[in-house]
């Protein structure tokens, strides 16, 4: 994401009105913009019935894990089911970046979305998000691994073995790309900050691409998109070798707006319920078939912890730093892009 949207979203959160303080009987960790009086961790729907929305032309999007125009075709039966089911217009619209969606959720532009398994925390506290569905097999929520991977003709094969090498991770609000490695690694002897200096890529696939095209050393990714790209054919299984795996996390979540009518939210989760994929999306979502129930309170515990333990809980102060870090990764990488092909760097804002 560049400086211009990160300053538009900062500006957002900054400048949004808030609740009365006295109006709202808990918050826990949302926003001011959003109370939770039944403590549910997620934002209520308002009590005002004019602030509820209801458009006539639905948009949604889906988590950027890997190139957004990579998901348009795959999503198409299933935004055509959504507008004969809703009878409303329903548009598929990609984002570039974990903060961008969720800040185009927090502003009105997105009414249910997408969210990867670390984001989902961040657009639920600071864009009102109330997730509600994620993909399955049958009865079963399935969920991916943490993997560290490192090409498969590469020396190394332990964690410690990666002590001052080029190791990447996605980005700064990844679960598996980012806050997973540096809670679960120290536990196999591979300290994230202290025994490497972690690169963010930008992406699971560009970390995936980075390690069989020799960039990194190693990268810490998710398992379900890993197993797409050899799915379909982007790497060759034998391209690399997994180091390390993860206990299982739930996978991404699917969320619409606190602020949606409550019988448009409620039509929404029985179109999503009761879509069934096609044969092209079950394989390209690794044998999943269907959208089944969740609740951020339950399913996501667990994501949480993680985020609790790595020092990144899911408020404003930790999302403007995610931001910064953000910012500086991409600016650091473009001007090593720039250097590399002998152009000079992009002046600073």
């Amino acid at each position: 994401m560049n400086r211009a949207m990160i300053c538009a979203a900062l500006m957002a959160l900054s400048t949004a009105p808030t609740w009365a303080q006295d109006a709202c009987p808990n918050r826990g960790e949302l926003d001011t913009l959003y109370c939770d009086a039944n403590k549910d961790l997620v934002a209520d729907a308002p009590t005002d019935p004019k602030k509820w929305r209801d458009p006539s032309t639905l948009v949604w999007a889906y988590t950027p894990v890997e190139d957004p125009a990579v998901y348009a075709n795959i999503f198409k039966p299933f935004t055509e089911h959504l507008e004969k089911c809703t009878g409303k217009r329903t548009v598929y619209y990609p984002v570039q970046s974990n903060a961008a969606e969720i800040e185009a959720m927090r502003s009105g532009r997105l009414h249910f979305a997408g969210f990867s398994t670390g984001p989902t925390g961040f657009a639920v506290n600071l864009a009102g998000a109330v997730p509600f569905a994620a993909k399955g097999l049958g009865e079963e929520v399935r969920g991916y691994n943490l993997l560290a991977i490192v090409k498969a003709s590469s020396p190394y094969q332990k964690l410690t073995d990666l002590k001052g090498k080029k190791v990447a991770h996605t980005s700064p609000s990844s679960n598996s790309g980012n806050l997973a490695p540096r809670v679960l690694f120290p536990d196999e002897g591979l300290t994230t900050d202290a025994d490497y200096k972690p690169l963010m890529s930008g992406g699971h696939d560009k970390s995936i691409l980075g390690v069989v095209s020799g960039d990194y050393d190693m990268a810490a990714v998710a398992s379900d998109v890993y197993d797409r790209m050899i799915t379909r054919g982007t790497i060759k299984k034998d391209d690399t070798r997994i180091i390390y795996r993860s206990p299982v996390f739930p996978t991404s979540s699917f969320a619409y707006a606190h602020d949606l009518k409550p019988e448009l939210a409620k039509k929404l989760t029985e179109c999503f319920y009761a879509f069934r994929f096609p044969p092209a999306m079950t394989k390209e979502f690794n044998g999943d078939d269907r959208f089944l129930p969740i609740t951020y309170l339950k399913e996501w515990k667990v994501v949480r912890e993680v985020a609790e333990k790595s020092g990144t809980p899911y408020n404003k102060s930790a999302y403007d730093a995610e931001n910064r870090r953000e910012a500086e990764a991409a600016a650091k990488k473009a001007a090593e892009a720039a250097a590399k092909a002998g152009q000079p760097a992009a002046p600073k804002p």
